[in-house]
Parts: structure tokens; C-alpha cells; sequence
């Protein structure tokens, strides 16, 4: 199967991109790439290093003393997955997102990423139009964390409506951004309050306003659609804690929501079951496909 990873040029969360690409591409489907301008991307070099995400990151001959940064960049194995993907023919080769043919894909998965390097991904109204006949054509569909958010502000050509409206989704939960900002603007990188936040909300909008789950929530047919962890799920707090992430052999820490042949996820703690779960997807249409 063909599956599409749109990137923007810099800023994407490198697990949330390079666990996906490494799980599809093992488990036998030809991942392509698509950036704004047709050149390759570049993921957030905090979540790679861990530098300057300590409160005396802003000195330049502290920056290599990391600790907070440890914890928050991102896991070795997904650091491995990032460098063999930059490796990728395909990963160095991306199209356009202008040049986008629906036809040329059997699937689409859409990353996150919360620095400011995202905002071309997702406003891009090229993007938005192919990701909207995208879900309209029927074909598998995954997005994590902000991936979801443009989804939610991508169109259906046939209704005009969001593309998850009538849809069951979950994404970036409040809980989880607000977390991270909290952490980030009071203690670890308190120069710059805001990175963590890409939207960040204007003077007169409440507190949260701007998050991904409330955009993505505004987009759906109903608020009772945006699905978080229920309070009885087993492993709650495994999922809800934000300290523990999924491993390719432990699935209780993750929450991934299916509704038919879309995918969502919240964050890049969910991303191995999340891959795994839209290759499930993959391989039913497939097979639907090839019976009809």
C-alpha cells in the first residue's frame, strides 16, 4: 500500500513521523513524503536534542547540561527511527503538497508537532484541500496530536463541512498541552513561554481556547464526539499521567480511537499502537478492495 506522510519544512514531532514510517515500512507499505516546497523536512531540534529545554538552556555553554531536557526530548528508540528515516530516498525527495494527487495514495497519515514550524502545516489550504478529497475518497486516514487539528480544518468538497464532522476522534488532549506548558514556561524554557503552545490564545479568548482539543472539538457534530480516556478504562493512569509512552511490546499506556477507516491518537506516548492499529486498517481495505 501507498501511504502519504505530509511534513511541514521544519518543527514536526520526529516520533510521531519517524515510529510511524519505521512500523509501515516494516510492516511491507512504500511511505511516501509531501513539504511545502518540495524539500525535505526537519523535525523540532529540541525534541532531538533535549537542549535548551532546561532553565539554563539560554546560555550557550549550558545548553549541553540537560536533564529536565532528557526526560521531555524525545525516547532513543524514536531518535534511531528519526536518523534512519532521514536516510529515506522518499524522506529526501518529498513532493509538493501543490502537487498532490488523491489518486496516487491508498493511505494518510498525518504527525504533530507543537513548535511554531507547524503553522505552515497546518494552514495550508493546498494541504487542507487534498486532506479533505483525501477523506471523502473512502481511504484510510491516521492523525496524531496536531495532525488531527488539521484535519479538523480541512473540508469535505461534497458537504463543505469539516472532515470529522460526524466522526469519533481524540487528539492532544487539554490535560496533556496544558501540562506541557506548564512545565515548560514556569520551569524549563521559561524564557520562551510560549513553546509549547502553537497557538497560544488572544486577548479576550478563555484559557484553552486555542488548544487542540477544543479546535478539534468545535469542528465535530457534537462535543461528546472528542473521546478521551474513559475514567474506568484499565491502565488509566498509564494513559492519562503523560509520564509513561507505548513500546512495541506494551500497549497500556496508549489510547487510540478507530471510527471506521480513520485513526486518531493523542500524542507521541501513543504512537506505536497508533501505527500498528492503522496498519490493521490498511490491510482490511486492501483486502476490501481487492474482493470488490
Amino acid at each position: 500500500m501507498n501511504v502519504l506522510i505530509p511534513l511541514p519544512s521544519r518543527g514536526f514531532d520526529p516520533t510521531e513521523a519517524a515510529v510511524s514510517w519505521k512500523i509501515l515500512r516494516e510492516a511491507g507499505h512504500a511511505v511516501h513524503f509531501a513539504t511545502p516546497d518540495g524539500r525535505r523536512a526537519y523535525a523540532d531540534p529540541l525534541m532531538l536534542s533535549g537542549e535548551g529545554l532546561d532553565p539554563w538552556g539560554f546560555v550557550p555553554v549550558l545548553r549541553k547540561l540537560r536533564l529536565i531536557g532528557l526526560a521531555l526530548r524525545a525516547q532513543a528508540p524514536a531518535r534511531r527511527a528519526y536518523r534512519e528515516m532521514e536516510r529515506d530516498p522518499a524522506f529526501l525527495a518529498p513532493l509538493a503538497y501543490a502537487a498532490l494527487r488523491v489518486a496516487d495514495y491508498d493511505g494518510l497519515l498525518l504527525p504533530g508537532g507543537h513548535a511554531k514550524g507547524m503553522r505552515p502545516y497546518l494552514e495550508s489550504e493546498a494541504l487542507q484541500a487534498f486532506v479533505g478529497a483525501f477523506f471523502d475518497s473512502g481511504k484510510p486516514v491516521a492523525a496524531v496530536c496536531h495532525g488531527v487539528l488539521l484535519a479538523a480544518r480541512s473540508r469535505s468538497p461534497r458537504t463543505g463541512l469539516p472532515v470529522l464532522h460526524g466522526r469519533k476522534t481524540t487528539a492532544l488532549t487539554w490535560a496533556l498541552e496544558k501540562s506541557g506548558w506548564t512545565l515548560t514556561r514556569y520551569l524549563a524554557r521559561f524564557w520562551d513561554p510560549d513553546y509549547y503552545r502553537t497557538y497560544p490564545e488572544a486577548p479576550g479568548q478563555p484559557r484553552g481556547y486555542m488548544g487542540v482539543q477544543q479546535e478539534v472539538t468545535r469542528a465535530l457534530a457534537a462535543p461528546e464526539d472528542f473521546l478521551d480516556v474513559p475514567r474506568d478504562a484499565p491502565h488509566h493512569f498509564a494513559k492519562t499521567g503523560g509520564l509513561l509512552r507505548d513500546t512495541p511490546t506494551d500497549s497500556a499506556p496508549a489510547w487510540v480511537v478507530r471510527d471506521g477507516n480513520y485513526v486518531s491518537a493523542r500524542w507521541p506516548g501513543d504512537v506505536h499502537t497508533f501505527a500498528k492499529v492503522f496498519d490493521a486498517v490498511l490491510r482490511e481495505y486492501g483486502a476490501a478492495t481487492q474482493a470488490a
